[in-house]
């Protein structure tokens, strides 16, 4: 019954409580954003969600427009500004995705949104995690956070979706509260790039250096349709 009913009821709850206790800090970090980075404040992109429907993600925003002499992004990392890292450190830059919770597109708790190139080179068994409405924290997220690979990753995402209970997700809630104060797991801190799906496969020899660029135009060629 919770994972088919209350659930949702909890999410909506949750969110809305969130939304009216943070809504200064949001307003705060919009102001910073409009004066240190400029517009837009909300950095928004499509991502798959349940069952592999498209929806957009968003986060506050954390890296400048700069471009090279050709009018091309400068890599990330140069992009990257000290707030825009103190932004990240925090978590701070996700609090958005509370309206994408209280709109039903993402849970409270749940496998992480990831781009549509990872999930394009996750196996068919690794894309059931697809088969439930992503989160804002999971299960990966309190057991590594950004410090595990991949294969990890989904291995808690798909043990987490064959157990969905309200103990369950009101665990993971505090175990992501006392990491994201004790700021745990976060490797490559003040980057923003962190390696792909792709890229794992590719370091770790589970698909060839060709299978790899072929599958990356075929996802060029999925966006430009």
């Amino acid at each position: 019954m919770y994972k088919y009913v209350f659930k949702r009821f909890f999410d909506i709850f949750l969110s809305l409580i969130a939304i009216i206790i943070l809504s200064p800090v949001m307003l705060i970090i919009v102001i910073l954003i409009r004066f240190k980075l400029g517009h837009p404040v909300i950095f928004s992109q499509k991502r798959p969600g349940k069952n592999m429907k498209i929806y957009n993600f968003h986060k506050f925003r954390s890296m400048t427009d700069d471009c090279d002499e050709e009018g091309n992004l400068l890599p990330d990392s140069e992009r990257l500004t000290d707030f825009g890292k103190k932004l990240r450190s925090t978590s701070l830059d996700e609090l958005p995705q509370l309206f994408d919770i209280l709109s039903g597109k993402m849970s409270i708790v749940g496998p992480r949104p990831q781009t549509v190139e990872n999930i394009f080179f996750m196996s068919s068994e690794q894309q059931k995690r697809q088969d439930v409405t992503p989160g804002l924290t999971g299960l990966a997220q309190v057991r590594g956070r950004n410090s595990i690979d991949w294969d990890e990753r989904v291995i808690y995402d798909l043990k987490y979706i064959e157990n969905i209970t309200l103990w369950g997700d009101i665990k993971i809630l505090f175990e992501t509260v006392g990491l994201v104060l004790g700021k745990k797991g976060i490797s490559q801190e003040g980057n923003v790039t962190f390696e792909t799906m792709g890229e794992f496969l590719l370091r770790t020899n589970q698909i060839t250096e060709e299978d790899y660029l072929k599958r990356k135009k075929e996802i060029e060629k999925g966006f430009n349709k």
